[in-house]
């Protein structure tokens, strides 16, 4: 049997010192741990993880968290932030943990809850008990944030309830070498509707480990909108898992935008329950330098009648490295069945690396199921057109990337939250995206 690294005890046993949690979730947390140190970091054998190598943690060790972090810069990149969504409900966690000065929840309660999870771990009959998770779920990844995690946010929207004001959700990482694990769960009645926006940033410059699940239940005609934008410095290992259950007729909308970390790996699975679902899984990542983003993606067709929409679009510059594996799955008596899945990538440099695994497993058979996956270069036609009109090389280059993501970006509403996602990416074109949004 292999053994934990120093660093997961050592942060283990500071964390317990600080939430003393119930013994059923002690139990959890052991055999999460016990998986962990039985399995380690995941390997290029396990074929979901064939393109993407964690050799680099089993060197890292990382130190538990403190509340000592620069206020000032940490303030002023929230004010940035807050201005795409000044009335929107905000919970700020720093370095893992909720800032109560920094967050703004009034407002939300009266329509459901949205407390922190280490308070509702507290209570004797606590609802996460059911919906906290397992040891044995996803890879081992998960397991060392079931293990570790305490802190997140638990949002339950009763019944026929509306929550019409976003719920801002900011991780923002101030503390060199530090590793932090939190966890949220969605649970949306029948007929509630709720947008989640995460934002994951650094204010710290130093190497970092993000290790964030989100697990969502979603009641007979209920709506989950939920937008991650991830930017985070680039020595930072980002791993997120984003997991949902479906019942009949219910709607999730979810869309993952990564344009940081050095390291960056999303895990983003639906489960169809219930007849007549959908769920429309759309991604963008930006990859340069060294850097290497992986999102795998399963879409569980349990049920007839169901839809399922996913695109995912990549662009690689210089040596960067993006992966895409979508994984559909139609279960026996699935029928009615109407899913679509693409993968595109674009390289703009020689050494740029895209690797692409759309896979279809269909045990139905009366479905409708479409995958497709195109990695090419910018089209030098239209460079030449768009340089017969004025514009530099520069210009035309960031011109023809603007177009390649809008596809990915407009489907993104509302407006405001589309802005969000445009932003960011005007940050990664040097010649500028106001010239860019003229020209297309």
């Amino acid at each position: 049997m292999s053994t934990l690294p120093t660093w997961v005890n050592t942060y283990a046993q500071s964390e317990e010192q600080r939430y003393r949690p119930q013994p059923w979730l002690n139990a959890l947390r052991q055999k999460a741990l016990e998986r962990f140190a039985e399995e380690g970091w995941p390997t290029n054998k396990i074929e979901e993880w064939r393109h993407t190598s964690m050799m680099r943690m089993e060197q890292r060790s990382y130190e538990p968290v403190t509340q000592d972090y620069d206020q000032a810069a940490v303030q002023a990149r929230l004010k940035a932030i807050k201005a795409i969504d000044p009335n929107a409900h905000w919970a700020v966690f720093v370095n893992g943990r909720l800032q109560a000065e920094l967050s703004d929840l009034e407002g939300f309660n009266p329509k459901g809850q949205c407390l922190n999870t280490a308070e509702a771990l507290q209570q004797e009959d606590t609802p996460l008990k059911d919906k906290w998770g397992l040891p044995e779920d996803g890879f081992t990844p998960q397991a060392l944030n079931l293990a570790l995690a305490h802190e997140g946010l638990y949002v339950q929207v009763p019944r026929g309830v509306h929550v019409e004001t976003a719920l801002h959700i900011v991780y923002v990482h101030a503390q060199d070498n530090a590793a932090t694990f939190n966890r949220c769960i969605f649970d949306l009645e029948d007929g509630a509707q709720l947008r989640v926006v995460e934002h994951h940033i650094s204010t710290s410059t130093e190497t970092a480990l993000n290790n964030t699940v989100c697990r969502a239940w979603l009641g007979r005609d209920a709506h989950l909108f939920h937008l991650r934008l991830q930017q985070e410095n680039i020595e930072t290992v980002h791993l997120s898992a984003f997991q949902a259950f479906q019942e009949q007729s219910s709607h999730l909308e979810t869309h993952a935008i990564s344009l940081g970390a050095g390291l960056a790996r999303s895990e983003i699975e639906t489960n169809f329950n219930g007849e007549h679902g959908y769920a429309l899984l759309n991604g963008l990542y930006f990859v340069d330098g060294k850097r290497h983003v992986d999102h795998n993606t399963v879409m569980n067709h349990n049920q007839p009648n169901c839809h399922s929409h996913e695109y995912f679009r990549g662009i690689m510059d210089d040596r960067g490295r993006g992966v895409f594996t979508g994984r559909i799955r139609v279960a026996e008596g699935a029928d009615g069945t109407d899913a679509i899945q693409r993968s595109d990538s674009l390289l703009l440099a020689k050494l740029a690396r895209a690797d692409s695994r759309p896979e279809l497993e269909i045990f139905a058979d009366d479905v409708k199921c479409a995958h497709g996956a195109t990695v090419g270069q910018l089209d030098q036609d239209s460079m030449f057109y768009l340089r017969s009109r004025g514009l530099s090389e520069a210009e035309a280059r960031d011109v023809l990337i603007y177009a390649f993501a809008i596809q990915v970006i407009q489907r993104i509403q509302p407006e405001h939250l589309r802005m969000a996602a445009t932003d960011g990416i005007q940050n990664l074109l040097p010649a500028g995206l106001d010239i860019a949004q003229e020209q297309v």
